[in-house]
């Protein structure tokens, strides 16, 4: 009998150690996340906690880059056109995207190389 699942209560992701304090700027300031507190005994580890609505994103971080890969997080917004400004006025890279899925889309990279969508349905 499979499990059943009722939900996604966060996905974690790894930036590079080097890149640790570019990384946590850009999902505190570009993106603008609630950071939470992360549990006592795990401060020491690095990276940050946030929360999007009722999901938290946690970064971690590893001693090196993980590989170059497709995989993604999407972020939905309500304007794709103010997240776009915001993203070019941070002079963050984008990788323009078709619509997919009934939304408009682009792509950033994290400065660790995370994938991330933006997409406004």
């Amino acid at each position: 009998m499979p499990i059943e699942i009722d939900a996604i209560d966060n996905v974690q992701i790894a930036v590079p150690r080097a890149h640790e304090a570019e990384c946590l700027f850009f999902y505190r300031s570009v993106l603008g996340l609630a950071e939470i507190e992360k549990p006592a005994g795990l401060k020491a580890r690095g990276g940050a906690w946030f929360r999007i609505g009722a999901l938290q994103l946690h970064v971690g971080v590893d001693a090196e880059p993980s590989p170059k890969s497709k995989r993604h997080i999407c972020f939905l917004v309500a304007s794709l056109d103010r997240a776009r400004q915001e993203l070019e006025g941070n002079r963050i890279a984008i990788e323009e995207s078709g619509p997919a899925e009934r939304a408009r889309r682009l792509f950033v990279c994290d400065p660790g190389g995370n994938r991330i969508e933006i997409a406004q349905r």
